[in-house]
């Protein structure tokens, strides 16, 4: 059904009560392909010391502690879209303090801007999360594509150009996935088929099951915490990108990384695929 703009930007926030364990977090760090090497990374694996990754709070409340859940389509106001019909376009993060590895919060959501840009429509959600005490915990905003859903005269949005800076990287990341990783990450709450189910993947215009965007996403995070950061998750304070490109479980992700002050600017490609795009229009806040 077309969007109702008026109706989907004139909607009160919706308001929420989450809470997660560390069983939660210990999944989402495992999906991430925590502990896969060598190495059992225990302060992500394992609860005695447990630290948590911040782009935990795209998928707090709504893993293991949540119970099971199976969207088939995207419910949000003035709007009712098939999931064979949408993409994660973006992704931002904003995290105002160290993310305990258990706790709870209240999630305000709303939709924040709904932009034309012709075949399609761009759908902006924002999302802020406060503790029990009122203290501010993060902010996220998502974009989302929603094919089929343009052409109805509204505004295009905001041009973001963006280049990589002209100069040798800092640092280049290779993470690999695993085979198994999206089916495993689907365990987060996002139980799309799009990720499991080979026969809906074709009817989406895959060749088979893709890599949550998320996915990609947290990957490239501890990567940053890894590789730039010496381990220290608290310094990794905001990560904004844009999903222009597919992953299939299974292949790597090399993240370029350029320092910029307390800034990263980054770039994530697939070199299995000659260097195809992931993640472009990065950049990472960092603290400390």
């Amino acid at each position: 059904m077309p969007i109702d703009v008026d109706e989907a930007l004139g909607a009160p926030p919706s308001v929420r009560e989450i809470a997660w364990t560390s069983r939660d977090v210990l999944l989402y760090h495992l999906s991430l392909g925590a502990g896969r090497g060598a190495d059992p990374e225990l302060s992500y694996t394992y609860e005695r010391g447990l630290r948590v990754l911040p782009t935990f709070a795209l998928v707090a409340g709504q893993g293991v502690s949540a119970g099971e859940r199976r969207p088939a389509a995207l419910h949000l106001p003035g709007m009712h879209i098939d999931l064979r019909r949408i993409l994660h376009a973006g992704q931002g993060l904003t995290a105002h303090r160290p993310l305990p590895a258990s706790g709870a919060a209240t999630v305000t959501s709303r939709v924040a801007h709904i932009w034309d840009k012709g075949k399609a429509a761009v759908i902006v959600l924002e999302q802020s999360a406060a503790a029990p005490d009122g203290a501010p915990l993060w902010t996220t905003t998502m974009q989302i594509w929603a094919r089929g859903e343009g052409g109805f005269g509204g505004d295009p949005g905001p041009e973001t150009p963006w280049a990589a800076p002209e100069r040798a990287p800092d640092h280049v990341l290779d993470t690999p996935t695993g085979a198994r990783q999206a089916l495993l990450y689907r365990l987060n709450g996002d139980l799309n088929p799009l990720h499991a189910d080979p026969e809906f993947a074709r009817t989406a215009g895959f060749d088979r099951p893709i890599l949550h965007g998320l996915a990609s996403y947290g990957i490239v995070a501890k990567a940053l915490v890894d590789g730039v950061l010496g381990g220290d998750v608290t310094r990794l304070t905001g990560l904004s990108v844009r999903f222009t490109g597919t992953l299939l479980p299974g292949e790597t992700i090399r993240t370029t990384v350029w320092r910029e002050g307390d800034r990263l600017v980054l770039t994530s490609t697939c070199p299995e695929r000659d260097g195809a795009p992931v993640l472009t229009h990065a950049t990472a806040e960092v603290g400390g």
